[in-house]
């Protein structure tokens, strides 16, 4: 029974939006406490799937398989690794919490935008978890379409259609090309599992052309420059919930899939093109940094930082040693969860003054103490202070970077510096200065329901921040084993 708790974890969220299509369009309280308690029994589930698995044993646990297609040897094929575990966690985390933070936020049509979260929690599960190269193409796909509703629905602005069809097209563009990629892999193996693609010995030039197939795919979804374009204005017209999990777990698709699959399928052409990945993030830090601090828009600017993270996090991946890789996986678990708190608090004031624009705002923190309070922990955590968790990843990243190529350590370490400049000018817009009532004539802090929904990231980043261990002994063998 215990083995068969992933495909459990897989399908308890399909179950709860199934239940809630029965549910009346007019019965809230029936739809949101089904939503809410089908997402923390997938939290609870995957809890005890990190409680059960065991770190110390080189291959992949849990592992279940349903053969789909006979003849074609395509198969449902799941399991997991250290580094699933942490994403599976990460995900079952940040639904319950986008559930809630969405309790009284969604006006209309409240039932299909639940239904779309759950669809799109399973979705984003089964990613994760699939040992199968087309069933993870097929899902790693799929998420794309309920975002694209939530952002083209219930999008706060007139400009969510254009953004939600920024967001399909950037993405889907590269990722036609690596479906070609996944075909001649097909043909030449004769399967997809991607236990036996870890050993397939793929000639140099080959490697070269599925590893720039790959590579349009997941950097579309990092993003990296020239394909960010989508990112900042998806986040700006997502709903609060839209832009949480796009920043805590979208983003995350991208270094997952470089992590997954082209950096031990395709070691050669990792090798070969490290020049490019690392001129192309450099690249990429500097600009969205630089972007950040100019932008007038709350969501922008953090939309920006995130750029700017997941490109850093991307020369550790690169490093092609086991610090950095560590470092890289611990700072993606660090960036969704403190990423996604900004977002909240962003969504917070934005419900209640109906604007995210910098000018309107300034000394919250006379009116709004426990708001602004939250909002420094998490400012500074986006500037990797010592003690919190971005820290510890940013340490483990720039340590393997450094040993691999110590002026590409320097440039990135540019990021850090600007990711204080922006974070501490934008913190410093909002909470200091002169309250402009012309503009917002009352102020209501954080209530109670916004505090759950914040209090359990906060935990994370103090508790990741000194212990950072718990995350890492889950890693280690796994890491060990990428390299091997």
């Amino acid at each position: 029974m215990l083995n068969k708790i992933i495909i459990l974890i897989i399908f308890t969220p399909f179950i709860g939006s199934a239940l809630i299509s029965f549910a009346k369009e007019s019965d809230i309280r029936l739809i949101r406490s089904l939503a809410l308690y089908t997402t923390l029994i997938a939290f609870f589930l995957s809890a005890i799937l990190w409680v059960q698995y065991n770190p110390f044993v080189f291959k992949f646990q849990f592992i279940n398989k349903i053969s789909l297609m006979n003849h074609l040897n395509i198969n449902f094929f799941v399991g997991i690794d250290g580094i699933s575990l942490l994403f599976i966690l990460l995900t079952t985390l940040l639904f319950p919490i986008c559930i809630l933070f969405s309790w009284s936020n969604v006006n209309f049509y409240f039932k299909e935008y639940v239904i779309l979260l759950l669809l799109m929690e399973s979705f984003l599960i089964i990613t994760f978890c699939s040992l199968d190269l087309l069933m993870f193409y097929i899902f790693f796909e799929s998420v794309l379409i309920p975002i694209f509703l939530i952002i083209g629905i219930w999008g706060p602005r007139r400009r969510r259609i254009r953004a939600s069809y920024l967001l399909f097209f950037y993405t889907l563009f590269g990722s036609v090309l690596m479906l070609f990629s996944i075909i001649i892999i097909y043909l030449q193996i004769g399967s997809l599992d991607y236990q036996l693609l870890f050993f397939a010995d793929f000639s140099d030039n080959k490697q070269k052309l599925l590893w720039l197939t790959f590579f349009l795919s997941f950097s579309a979804k990092i993003p990296m420059i020239p394909f960010h374009i989508w990112l900042p204005e998806a986040h700006v017209e997502a709903p609060t919930a839209g832009s949480v999990i796009l920043a805590g777990i979208l983003l995350k698709l991208g270094s997952y899939g470089f992590l997954r699959f082209s950096l031990p399928l395709f070691p050669f052409a990792s090798v070969y093109f490290l020049p490019l990945v690392y001129t192309l993030c450099v690249t990429s830090i500097i600009y969205a940094s630089l972007t950040a601090i100019r932008q007038s828009d709350l969501k922008k600017v953090i939309a920006y930082a995130s750029v700017a993270h997941m490109n850093t996090l991307l020369l550790g991946l690169f490093s092609q040693n086991i610090q950095g890789i560590e470092g890289s996986i611990l700072q993606m678990v660090s960036h969704g969860v403190v990423s996604s708190a900004l977002f909240f608090l962003v969504g917070v004031v934005y419900d209640r003054y109906h604007t995210r624009i910098l000018k309107y705002y300034g000394g919250l923190v006379q009116v709004m103490p426990l708001y602004t309070s939250l909002l420094f922990l998490f400012i500074f955590a986006n500037c990797s202070l010592p003690g919190t968790c971005n820290f510890i990843g940013e340490l483990c990243l720039f340590t393997g970077i450094v040993q691999d190529n110590i002026f590409t350590a320097l440039m990135g370490a540019l990021g850090i510096i600007l990711s204080g400049v922006y974070s501490l000018w934008l913190y410093n817009k909002i909470a200091f200065g002169n309250l402009k009532v012309q503009y917002i004539p009352s102020f209501k802090d954080i209530n109670l329901r916004e505090l759950h929904v914040v209090a359990p990231l906060v935990l994370l980043v103090l508790v990741l921040g000194i212990c950072p261990n718990i995350l890492l002994s889950k890693l280690h063998v796994t890491t060990l084993l990428l390299k091997i």
